[in-house]
């Protein structure tokens, strides 16, 4: 089993891209992984709509794939036809295992908005606007970081979208 501390390679790259970004959050490692939504609110004690899934599609464009991250609120699902529509994209499906890695250096449940390898394409649910406090996650099942919808499209330049 992988040890999982303040040091992990990931919890370290998004330290460094939140700092970076003037970020006012910083990552917090949890007693135990959060692979869902629900697990997280329920370990922070938040609303289960604060919680920013990050999730990565592979969208289908006319010059090939690209990796487009999600942003959305815990408490809805993304409307994957309204996100490929928006896009232009030919097909919008969720990533392999693989293919999120590579793209952004880390696992699923613990993909971080920030910290990747290169910019990812992103969009933010406008949903979460609605919250003064959200969580995304923070490279790692087990770690999160608060910010503001304001702030998490910044520093991911992101755009805001209804993704659901």
């Amino acid at each position: 089993m992988e040890r999982v501390s303040a040091e992990h390679p990931n919890v370290l790259a998004v330290r460094a891209a939140l700092r970076d970004a003037g970020a006012t959050g910083d990552v917090v490692i949890l007693p135990d992984a959060v692979h869902t939504a629900a697990a997280a609110a329920a370990a922070l004690d938040v609303q289960v709509g604060q919680i920013a899934n990050s999730l990565i599609f592979a969208a289908e464009l006319a010059d090939g794939p690209e990796p487009l991250l999600v942003l959305t609120s815990g408490a809805h699902r993304v409307d994957t036809d309204r996100v490929r529509e928006r896009l232009g994209a030919t097909a919008l499906r969720r990533a392999t295992p693989e293919f999120v890695r590579t793209h952004t250096g880390q696992p699923i449940g613990g993909v971080a908005p920030v910290g990747h390898p290169a910019p990812v394409r992103t969009l933010v649910d406008s949903a979460l606007a609605t919250y003064d406090v959200v969580w995304a996650a923070g490279g790692v099942p087990r770690a999160v970081f608060p910010t503001t919808f304001a702030e998490l499209v910044r520093i991911t330049g992101g755009e805001p979208a209804d993704v659901a």
